[in-house]
């Protein structure tokens, strides 16, 4: 059985042109899991799979990680065979910042009558969730202020971090030694986002050998961070993963 983290989209809110930030997890060339659905998510989403995903983990509600959500909710709603078929999982802390952000407004429709979450299957998590058969642990990162963006890892697989500060204490206990980290990581860090000088001082280098970076500004930033000899992830990109570990006995 092969894995592969393809990512659909690397950049920061303003890189427009390296598309937003989003990755799916594939299993055999099939696509499992889609992590944030931002604007332009939905349109790459389709033209790598030609079919509507049918689950997504949701790593925070900024617009340029959430914004999709609306016309999926279209698509869906408008096929009665699709509606209600796509699972979001999220965290159960970021479900009022969700609804305000993208299912609060008066009248989902014109023609009134629905509620937005009926087009979905809305899971809220805390600890993690299952998925076919594996669990994913979802843990806490550190955007903003606590309690608003989170991260995902499947033991022995992958870690994804989402928008987040350097955080080696999650990753010291997520990121086995077979596990690929994708690190949010900018040339220049932020209040909110990891830079590379944060990468170099946070995290030991065995954790950093493990480490693919995107969310970054531009191309010539994810040029830059290349030559300091990180490994870049590109729009498109499809990674291979460690076959993920049998579920822990405490898992769920």
């Amino acid at each position: 059985m092969n894995w592969h983290l393809h990512f659909l989209g690397v950049g920061a809110a303003h890189a427009l042109e390296l598309g937003s930030s989003a990755v799916v997890l594939e299993r055999d060339g099939k696509p499992l899991l889609l992590v944030d659905c931002g604007p332009d998510t939905l349109d790459r989403y389709l033209a790598a799979y030609g079919a509507l995903p049918p689950a997504i983990f949701i790593t925070h509600t900024h617009m340029d990680h959430v914004a999709g959500l609306e016309r999926l909710f279209i698509r869906l709603w408008f096929d009665e065979q699709l509606r209600g078929a796509t699972r979001v999982f999220i965290h159960a802390g970021l479900l009022p910042w969700l609804q305000a952000r993208v299912a609060d407004y008066p009248g989902a429709l014109a023609e009134g009558g629905v509620n937005f979450w009926e087009a979905f299957r809305l899971v809220p998590c805390t600890r993690g969730f299952w998925l076919d058969g594996l669990w994913f642990d979802v843990f806490a990162s550190r955007h903003h202020v606590p309690g608003t963006s989170y991260g995902l890892a499947l033991d022995g697989s992958f870690v994804y971090t989402g928008d987040t500060r350097p955080i080696p204490e999650v990753l010291a206990r997520h990121a086995e030694s077979a596990a690929l980290i994708a690190h949010d990581c900018s040339l220049v860090g932020n209040p909110s986002h990891t830079g590379i000088d944060d990468i170099e001082r946070e995290y030991p280098e065995t954790l950093r050998r493990q480490m693919i970076l995107y969310h970054y500004g531009s191309a010539a930033d994810g040029a830059a961070l290349a030559t300091r000899g990180y490994r870049i992830a590109t729009a498109d990109e499809r990674v291979a993963l460690a076959t993920p570990s049998a579920p822990r006995a405490d898992a769920g």
